[in-house]
């Protein structure tokens, strides 16, 4: 029989809200376990593109919303954080692209100058040209306009090895998790049969947070699913690009991101509206014939005679709002020691972690004493999905 863990907090799910929180917590002194039940990351993380956001996607009709203002701290924070100065030391994560872009076709330019003119933009985007544009845009047919953005692009497989090393020997690989109560109140979880006790437990395993959930005999907060239908294009014609290319509407109309295969070339992974509402409701392979189509009219001197093709779903879970509404902020939700939450996007992960640093010095819960935690089962790393679907 496993023995008893004491610890002081207990959290489910190892993307990188999961990861980023234990780190901070191990880093204030906190002792931690950090329950996965398939692989790092293995879910919505490394699905991600990657982009650390600032806001200004969120702003394309003009003005700032709750999420732009939101979400306009969150590069620096990460920037810190990727220069070892930050609230963790991610010194050795792989940054992909200093600059996200904003690209639009030539039929928008116009539109596209006034719109950066606008005081909702102001000062966060800078328009380049020539040598300064993405290398995939270098070519003498290009002739829409970009503009830098300072927002980051990460490699999200080296920032989940990074953030799994400062875990140290919290991971613990679980498959059955079940409530561990006490007089009716949640004084942790057994997970595989072994009892582990916490001060709190926080659920941040994104999807499966609502079985979790349902295990735990509880309704709220409800889960919603946003579903994609993300693209990937890998060949030797590819260079990188990290951009949203601008569509008439408030929605860019397809975002590219470049990742390195091990092969040594280049994946293009491509999300925005392309992979939205028509994007899932399309099979495979017509939503491969469209992104073709889409990348053959946008850039039409890029070669795809040699490109391998594959599509991948994703379901984005975030906290349930009206009418599938994206929330504007990480979210966290209380009940006794229980707290759940959803960061709602990649860059919005310290937002999180500062959502349950509040409610544990709310609640005045500090690091404990607590015994050397056993050898414990440790989740395997998960593979990219670039890897997998594009040997």
């Amino acid at each position: 029989m496993p023995s008893v863990i004491s610890t002081d907090v207990l959290i489910v799910g190892a993307g990188v809200a999961g990861l980023w929180l234990n780190a901070r917590l191990r880093g204030q002194g906190y002792s931690t376990v950090l329950v996965e039940s398939a692989s790092l990351g293995g879910g919505q993380s490394l699905k991600s593109q990657g982009i650390i956001h600032g806001g200004a996607k969120y702003a394309l009709h003009g003005a700032l919303t709750g999420a732009s203002e939101a979400i306009a701290d969150m590069p620096r924070r990460w920037r810190e954080a990727l220069a070892g100065t930050g609230e963790l030391d991610l010194a050795s994560v792989r940054l992909l692209s200093e600059a996200h872009y904003l690209w639009s076709p030539g039929t928008l330019a116009g539109n596209l100058t006034s719109f950066f003119a606008s005081k909702a933009v102001r000062g966060r985007v800078d328009q380049v040209k020539g040598d300064q544009l993405p290398p995939a845009l270098q070519d003498r047919a290009f002739k829409g306009k970009v503009y830098r953005l300072a927002e980051l692009v990460v490699d999200v497989p080296s920032l989940l090895a990074r953030l799994a090393e400062l875990a140290g020997d919290s991971l613990l690989a679980g498959q059955s998790i079940e409530p561990l109560l006490e007089n009716d109140r949640l004084i942790g979880l057994r997970v595989d049969g072994r009892e582990i006790r916490a001060q709190r437990v926080v659920l941040s395993a994104g999807e499966g947070t609502a079985d979790l959930l349902k295990a735990l005999g509880l309704e709220q907060p409800a889960m919603q699913r946003r579903p994609l239908h993300m693209v990937l294009a890998k060949g030797p014609s590819l260079k990188p690009l990290y951009a949203h290319c601008l569509g008439g509407g408030p929605k860019p109309r397809i975002t590219v991101t470049t990742h390195p295969a091990a092969d040594g070339q280049w994946v293009w992974y491509m999300g925005g509206e392309i992979a939205e509402a028509e994007g899932v409701a399309r099979e495979p392979a017509q939503q491969i014939t469209t992104a073709q189509q889409e990348v053959a009219r946008l850039l039409p001197w890029v070669d795809l005679s040699h490109v391998q093709w594959a599509t991948v779903r994703v379901n984005r879970a975030e906290p349930a709002q009206s009418g599938l509404v994206r929330p504007d902020n990480a979210f966290l939700a209380e009940k006794g020691a229980l707290l759940v939450g959803w960061p709602t996007k990649l860059a919005l992960v310290p937002d999180f972690a500062d959502r349950v640093f509040a409610a544990l010095e709310r609640d005045a819960i500090k690091p404990g004493e607590h015994r050397p935690l056993p050898a414990l089962p440790k989740p395997p790393e998960a593979v990219p999905v670039w890897e997998q679907l594009l040997p």
